[in-house]
């Protein structure tokens, strides 16, 4: 990537958003060695202009940003750091920079199905998703409503670690269904708006 550092005097923003929630965390700085750095450790590394030197996120308090992906703005002098925090990211203790809070809630689920969607691309051998993938529709199809059934079982009895655990198991395999049909819970979403209309 070819990135433009002389228009800021050798200094580009650096934007770090979360992979999965989509949250702005923190912006900074990055010098071609910052930039260096973050590219080959895979962690975000700023130069600070207070300190005079390269920074690497976490390296006092252990909360480092693993970057997931790095893309250049169409002028090549902005990037945008797509991240995984490991701890609040604000040196108040805020999850955030901007003081909001950075809970993936239903955003994970964003991140779930693009995970599974590389697993039907890549189908790494091992995997019980490839493994869905490789028996076929009909065989999602069964699993959704085995799930089905087992969360409608654990809903009538009073564990509810059980009834979120079998929940969490139909959404899994709904979302590889979906998948598999070539939809996604955008689509999902979208019905579900209309009808709310």
């Amino acid at each position: 990537m070819s990135l433009d550092f002389d228009k800021m005097g050798g200094l580009i923003p650096a934007v770090i958003q979360d992979t999965v929630t989509r949250k702005v965390l923190m912006v900074g700085f990055m010098n071609q060695d910052a930039y260096q750095k973050t590219c080959e450790t895979r962690q975000v590394t700023f130069f600070s202009r207070t300190k005079n030197r390269l920074w690497t996120k976490g390296e006092e308090s252990g909360n480092f940003l693993d970057v997931d992906e790095i893309l250049a703005d169409c002028d090549s002098d902005t990037l945008l750091i797509m991240a995984r925090p490991r701890g609040p990211v604000c040196h108040t203790g805020s999850d955030t920079c901007f003081g909001e809070v950075n809970t993936r809630g239903t955003a994970f689920l964003d991140y779930l199905q693009k995970f599974i969607q590389r697993r039907k691309e890549e189908m790494p051998e091992g995997s019980y998703t490839t493994h869905l993938f490789s028996k076929g529709i009909n065989r999602m199809a069964q699993k959704v409503g085995e799930e089905a059934v087992e969360t409608v079982i654990e809903a009538k009895d009073n564990n509810n670690d059980l009834f979120i655990g079998e929940a969490a198991d139909l959404v899994y395999h709904l979302i590889v269904l979906l998948t598999a049909k070539g939809f996604s819970l955008d689509d999902v979403a979208a019905k579900l708006e209309s009808r709310h209309k």
